[in-house]
């Protein structure tokens, strides 16, 4: 018989023999029986498809002391409702894992006999968290973080991982250095994006984008593009998708050096040999109140503090205290992030409609992103309020988040919300719409008016500078030929 999925052998009807190390072995029989007859620990996982499903992969699928009755969502729309189906769960879920509305926590906790609530996912406060963790006490259950130990992954070849201490920070313009500078070292750079997988579950096990047709074939939402674009447009491959040991070995078959390109805030799902971590002076002290950020924060081998020509200089100082104080080790590089604008003299003396960055304006809590500071800094006449526009789930996005205003977050999960955002936008009564999105929206959607686009890209400030950070790195990790 198996105890905990390891073997036991009765040697007569009062005792047995043992090699599982937590058991007494002079226990009875019938105590014995007993154990191997105790239920599975009953667990629920709290997420927004993402963490959630990576801390399954490594930590709970084949895992027979733990029986995962569900997984919770929250942050991005029409995850609920879903299932986790059973090519991605494992021979133990023979039928999916149910994905439910986290509202319905305590719900679920007492009606399914819950014993373990795991948070697994990002970029919200401390103190959100620990409210999640008040109801689950309250409701009976344990709550459980799983930290890098039981969740990253050990890569064969050298890692660098970028991550931000916020959405928002600049942490994809970082990624995007990062990777020109190790190509123009001669290195075959792999990009494995934190997961995005808003579609079918089953048709996003492993996903490999090396042009925009692939974009097309897996259907993705403006999220993913805004992610997966940039680095097409260098030539470069980046993998993303559910399954993150399938994902990385198959990456690991065509680069010399991988290159994580974190979410949120989330932390690598991949043992770093160089940890890359940007923070944001416009919003000093988020990188210590905010999870999974401050992990980064006092992890990080290298931390950039972005945005400085933008931000106050007594917010830079309460940012460089926080390094002082925290992560005194860590490498400092200053940061800026210039705006680039094709056909910046369209925005003078014009009533225009801003679209942002989805993610960095919801849970990312910001205000306005680039296109906004772009608007204001070639004289736009007016920035109209888009809500008077909005349709649909847009009217939702809004009701949501109600510290935006003046301020359209490109929302696109799926076909339908990119419809509704589309609409908006036409719908609003402006002369030009300033994009200040990672992709160029015009590629997913049809406007009835003008654009321009701006963008971000990061300018390192003095020294150090990162191609030398990386020249040390490579020196000591990258094996050569």
């Amino acid at each position: 018989m198996k105890i905990f999925g390891r073997k036991i052998s009765l040697s007569n009807k009062n005792s047995y023999k043992c090699q599982y190390p937590n058991i007494d072995c002079k226990v009875k029989t019938f105590e014995v029986i007993k154990m191997a007859e105790k239920k599975r620990k009953r667990v629920v996982i709290l997420g927004a498809a993402g963490r959630d499903f990576h801390n399954f992969n490594t930590f709970f699928r084949n895992n027979p002391e733990y029986e995962v009755v569900a997984f919770t969502a929250t942050q991005i729309p029409d995850i609920e409702g879903r299932i986790y189906p059973p090519e991605l769960a494992g021979e133990l879920y023979p039928n999916g894992i149910p994905i439910w509305s986290e509202d319905d926590l305590e719900k679920i906790i007492k009606e399914h006999d819950i014993d373990i609530v795991v948070f697994a996912y990002s970029d919200v406060s401390h103190e959100h968290v620990m409210h999640l963790a008040s109801r689950a006490h309250s409701a009976g259950a344990d709550f459980w973080l799983l930290g890098p130990k039981s969740t990253m992954i050990k890569s064969t070849k050298p890692v660098v991982a970028v991550t931000a201490v916020r959405t928002g920070s600049g942490k994809s313009q970082t990624s995007r250095k990062v990777a020109q500078l190790l190509q123009e070292m001669g290195y075959k750079v792999v990009a494995i994006r934190h997961p995005m997988p808003y579609g079918d579950l089953r048709k996003q096990i492993v996903q490999r984008f090396a042009t925009y047709e692939d974009l097309d074939k897996h259907e993705c939402t403006i999220e993913e593009r805004e992610e997966y674009e940039p680095y097409i447009d260098r030539g470069m491959v980046v993998y993303a998708g559910v399954d993150y040991e399938k994902i990385l070995r198959e990456a690991e078959k065509e680069a010399d050096i991988i290159l994580w390109d974190g979410g949120n805030n989330d932390f690598p799902f991949y043992i770093p040999d160089l940890w890359i971590v940007v923070a944001d002076p416009h919003r000093p002290g988020h990188e210590l109140k905010y999870h999974p950020g401050e992990t980064n924060f006092r992890a990080a081998d290298v931390i950039i503090i972005n945005k400085i020509d933008t931000a106050n200089r007594e917010d830079v100082q309460k940012v460089r205290e926080s390094i002082e104080k925290i992560n005194p080790k860590a490498i400092v590089i200053d940061g800026a992030s210039p705006l680039y604008v094709d056909k910046p003299e369209l925005i003078k003396g014009k009533r225009v409609l801003v679209v942002e960055d989805g993610p960095t304006l919801t849970h990312g809590g910001m205000k306005y992103g680039a296109g906004y500071v772009a608007a204001k800094k070639f004289g736009a006449r007016e920035i109209i309020d888009p809500r008077p526009y909005a349709v649909g789930s847009i009217i939702d996005t809004y009701k949501k988040y109600n510290h935006l205003d003046v301020i359209l977050p490109a929302m696109g999960y799926g076909a339908k919300q990119i419809k509704e955002l589309e609409e908006t936008i036409n719908r609003a009564d402006a002369d030009l719409v300033v994009i200040g999105t990672p992709i160029d929206l015009r590629r997913v959607m049809k406007l009835n008016k003008p654009a321009v686009r701006v963008r971000y890209e990061l300018e390192e400030i003095g020294e150090p500078k990162l191609k030398d950070i990386l020249k040390e790195f490579v020196e000591k990790h990258v094996k050569k030929e």
